[in-house]
């Protein structure tokens, strides 16, 4: 059902609307000025689809008023394209061949042995092994033969004889490329030729690593394993656990002794305020004091000898080479004087 408004076509059926006359003026040169004129006139396609659902005939409910839409007129396209037919299995051809058609089977099936009705496949099935106490012995049978094993083998080949004609079904189809849709995802799991992933190459860091981590995997660690010819030690990067050694003794002996000691000094500081001794407390006060008053002291004398002005090493020089001359006449006056007077 599909209604002209205002030269829109309206689709009820699929709640849509277009407006195939619709041309812009001018073009905008910006982005913005472009989302905001389109979004515009999207609001009044969907007013109009709006004003033609209140046109419909509605039922009250509960929840409000309930419209029954139409039927879509307008086809939308695909999202996927059409699967391709997958190519007959091999029971289909061989059917095909000799004439055999399906017929649909019952899915229950009378049970003589219960006397009840039961499924024909799955769980609690008619004839199923696991029901059967007797097995009535014939003629063909070989002695010392276990007539139940006899019957788990051969359900387990066909079992396995299935499997195998799957795969090859999956196989043909994978070639066709008609895979089922809910296979395509696990097809590199399969072993399908064609749709296997390539096996990537090992490098050999990953088989050192698996190598040592199967080494270390025992009791011992690997300590008493046998090693290959070439095989390096695995590499142990995490720190190994050290105990204390049996009998105390000097070295690693005594770390015991510190250990417990260190554990009742925790101890005892939690508890230090029922145990609080003044007189010492007062001497490490007094003697943390005097230490600080002697570093103070100390800077402060070091501070004060950098600031005095230093004399000039030239005044120095002309003085004592003064002083010594004088002296040196001195010296020879007073020789004389005292050579004259002798």
């Amino acid at each position: 059902m599909a209604e002209q408004q205002e030269g829109y076509q309206i689709d009820l059926g699929n709640l849509t609307a277009f407006d195939p006359q619709h041309q812009f003026q001018s073009i905008p040169d910006k982005r913005e000025d472009l989302v905001k004129e389109c979004i515009t006139h999207a609001t009044k396609l969907i007013q109009a689809v709006a004003d033609s659902l209140f046109s419909l005939p509605s039922t009250e409910d509960a929840s409000g008023p309930i419209v029954p839409l139409p039927q879509p007129t307008t086809k939308l396209p695909r999202e996927k394209p059409l699967p391709k037919p997958a190519p007959p299995t091999k029971w289909e051809v061989f059917a095909k061949k000799k004439g055999i058609q399906n017929r649909k089977k019952d899915k229950l099936v009378f049970d003589e042995q219960t006397s009840s009705w039961k499924r024909r496949y799955g769980y609690d099935r008619v004839n199923d092994d696991n029901d059967v106490p007797i097995i009535e012995a014939k003629m063909t049978d070989e002695p010392g033969v276990d007539p139940f094993a006899t019957r788990r083998s051969e359900k387990k080949q066909r079992v396995e004889k299935q499997e195998k004609n799957r795969l090859y079904n999956l196989k043909e189809a994978a070639k066709v490329g008609a895979l089922p849709s809910h296979v395509q995802l696990a097809a590199t799991a399969l072993p399908i030729t064609g749709t296997q992933a390539a096996p990537r190459k090992v490098s050999k860091d990953e088989l050192q690593n698996v190598a040592g981590m199967a080494g270390t995997s025992t009791a011992s660690g690997g300590k008493f394993d046998k090693k290959l010819a070439g095989e390096k030690p695995p590499k142990h990067d995490k720190k190994y656990r050290k105990f204390l050694p049996v009998v105390e003794g000097s070295g690693m002996g005594s770390l015991e002794k510190q250990q417990t000691d260190k554990i009742l000094n925790k101890l005892m500081a939690k508890n230090s305020h029922e145990i609080f001794n003044v007189s010492k407390a007062v001497d490490m006060y007094n003697v943390k004091s005097d230490k600080k008053r002697r570093n103070q002291q100390g800077k402060s004398s070091a501070m004060s000898s950098k600031l005095k002005v230093k004399k000039s090493p030239y005044k120095n020089a002309s003085k004592g080479s003064s002083k010594k001359g004088g002296s040196s006449s001195k010296g020879k006056s007073g020789s004389s004087s005292k050579g004259k007077s002798k």
